[in-house]
């Protein structure tokens, strides 16, 4: 996997990005890839917070993986700072080949770096292979999530 880049998304990543967004069962009924009006809002958002790091896995210029790493200081846990790993996405050529985990891994690792305590992750309740992955990695599945859509 020497061959893979991963660095910081530019606005001309965002068709690939939601392309791969789109591309299951549950991103086909949210995502819109044809209008990339309001994933240009959020993305100036996040391109504007250093908190926010919206990274893509690059192979010979190609698009291949995405996922967000947000930093969040707190004061539970004597006042950890933790992150929370989001959207994670792998074109479907390339799952099963690692790529998954070398993404983890680096968003693991520049977890560390930016002096995170703790480093969380949700994943929809139906994706039991996307559980096996994670726990595969160390994540412990130590809490039930809830959401409130608005």
């Amino acid at each position: 996997m020497s061959d893979i880049e991963i660095r910081r998304a530019t606005e001309s990543d965002l068709p690939a990005i939601v392309a791969m967004l789109a591309d299951d069962p549950l991103g086909a009924t949210r995502e819109s890839p044809d209008d990339l009006t309001p994933y240009r809002a959020a993305f100036e958002a996040l391109d504007s917070d250093p908190q926010q790091h919206l990274v893509v896995a690059v192979r010979a210029g190609q698009t291949i993986g995405t996922l967000q790493l947000t930093v969040i200081p707190g004061l539970s846990r004597r006042g950890a700072t933790r992150s929370i790993i989001e959207g994670v996405r792998i074109h479907r050529d390339e799952r099963g080949g690692g790529l998954g985990t070398q993404l983890i891994e680096w968003a693991v690792a520049e977890s560390r770096t930016l002096g995170c305590q703790m480093v969380q992750l949700t994943s929809d309740a139906t994706r039991i292979d996307a559980h096996r992955f994670y726990e595969r990695l160390g994540f412990a599945a130590s809490h039930l999530g809830f959401k409130l859509p608005l």
